[in-house]
């Protein structure tokens, strides 16, 4: 790992092609050097960042404002970058995480993105790799919601509020199992693999031989189909899941 100035192509090849969208990035490091490695590094490329050190900082910052994107070390003083996490999601907080670890167990992977992370980097990383993590990121939440509601199988997702309904009854759902269901709804009519969802849910490029998908399908069909006599959705053995539209 070396400072971005190590590499002056760096910076051409995330601006030149076009690829870069400058974001406002939250950082949650402690090592006073990375830190400013990161700061100096993504802010060269354009990004807006802000530095904590502390996870009780973070935390304040990322319910207190707008973030694009928070990259948070997962060992830090008070709250460790998991906690933080998980609480930001407990109070609705949307924001797309990063995890920057040195815990490289499959395990540790699993747990982080189970528990809402959206990617997860094991240290020593490349600056290189970071920026296109970024980069990639941006592209999957920075493009214009054209269609703002989604209505299928009795159920209503307004993706600008983040709220269900099903029969106008409101269903209340954590952040994985939202897109989950917008997924399924986008694909009302199709079938969706289990590895499609571990790809566009988890981040996953191979199946890591986990449950995570079971788990959370078994959570939102139980909050779906509380007070309905009609499963929400289907299981297509042996292919992934689809969307009950004759549920409606």
């Amino acid at each position: 790992m070396c400072p971005p100035q190590c590499n002056p192509n760096v910076r051409a090849m995330f601006c030149n092609r076009g690829q870069a969208i400058a974001m406002k990035v939250l950082v949650l490091e402690d090592d006073a050097e990375l830190s400013s490695y990161l700061e100096n590094g993504l802010g060269e490329l354009g990004h807006n960042v802000a530095v904590a050190t502390v996870g009780d900082d973070a935390l304040h910052m990322l319910l207190g404002e707008e973030f694009d994107v928070a990259v948070l070390d997962r060992m830090v003083a008070s709250l460790d970058g998991l906690s933080v996490m998980q609480e930001a999601r407990r109070e609705g907080c949307q924001t797309p995480v990063i995890m920057l670890t040195a815990l490289a167990g499959i395990e540790d992977r699993v747990e982080a993105l189970e528990a809402g992370a959206d990617d997860y980097l094991v240290k020593p990383f490349a600056f290189a790799e970071l920026a296109a993590r970024l980069t990639a990121l941006s592209r999957r939440v920075a493009p214009v919601i054209h269609q703002q509601v989604l209505n299928a199988g009795g159920i209503e997702m307004s993706l600008l509020r983040r709220t269900v309904k099903r029969g106008g009854r409101s269903v209340e759902l954590q952040p994985r199992e939202f897109s989950i269901l917008e997924h399924l709804m986008r694909n009302a009519d199709r079938v969706v693999t289990r590895t499609l969802l571990l790809e566009k849910v988890w981040n996953f490029g191979f199946d890591p031989q986990t449950n995570i998908v079971e788990t959370h399908m078994s959570r939102l069909r139980a909050k779906l189909n509380e007070g309905f006599s009609v499963n929400a959705i289907r299981t297509i053995r042996g292919s992934g899941y689809i969307l009950n539209t004759d549920a409606e």
